[in-house]
C-alpha cells in the first residue's frame, strides 16, 4: 500500500515536498513514480526513480524545478517541487512497480493522491 502526503495550497514560486510511504512492502524492491492529474485533463507523468536512485526521469514541464528522491531506509519516495506555477495544480499520485517507467501502464501499485494547489 502506498500513502501519498504533503499536498496543500501554495503561492506561485513556492515549494512543497510530497512523500510517498510504502507499507506492507519493501520500497527498495520497487521503482517509484509520480504522476498528476489536473481538472479536466488526463493523468500525466511527472517523475520517476529507479530502485537504487541511480536513475531519475522527469517530464519536460518540471525538469529543473522538481526533484525526485528516495530514502529506502524509510520506505519513502519524495518529490521536491520548487518554483511552483499555477499550471502545476493537480492531484499528485505516487506509483510503484518492479521497473522504472514514464507511463501509467508501467505501474501496478498506486497511492490515493494528494492535492496540490498553486495560487497565482
Amino acid at each position: 500500500q502506498l500513502q501519498a502526503s504533503g499536498g496543500g495550497l501554495v503561492q506561485t514560486g513556492g515549494s512543497l515536498r510530497l512523500s510517498c510511504a510504502a507499507s506492507g512492502r519493501t520500497f527498495s524492491s520497487y521503482a517509484g513514480g509520480w504522476f498528476r492529474q489536473a481538472p479536466g485533463k488526463q493523468r500525466e507523468f511527472v517523475a520517476a526513480i529507479s530502485k537504487s536512485a541511480a536513475n531519475t526521469y522527469y517530464a519536460d514541464s518540471v525538469k529543473s524545478r522538481f526533484t525526485i528522491s528516495r530514502d529506502n531506509a524509510k520506505n519513502t519516495v519524495y518529490l521536491q517541487m520548487n518554483s511552483l506555477k499555477p499550471e502545476d495544480t493537480a492531484v499528485y499520485y505516487c506509483a510503484a512497480d518492479t521497473f522504472v517507467a514514464a507511463h501509467e501502464r508501467g505501474y501496478a501499485y498506486w497511492g490515493q493522491g494528494t492535492l496540490v494547489t498553486v495560487s497565482s
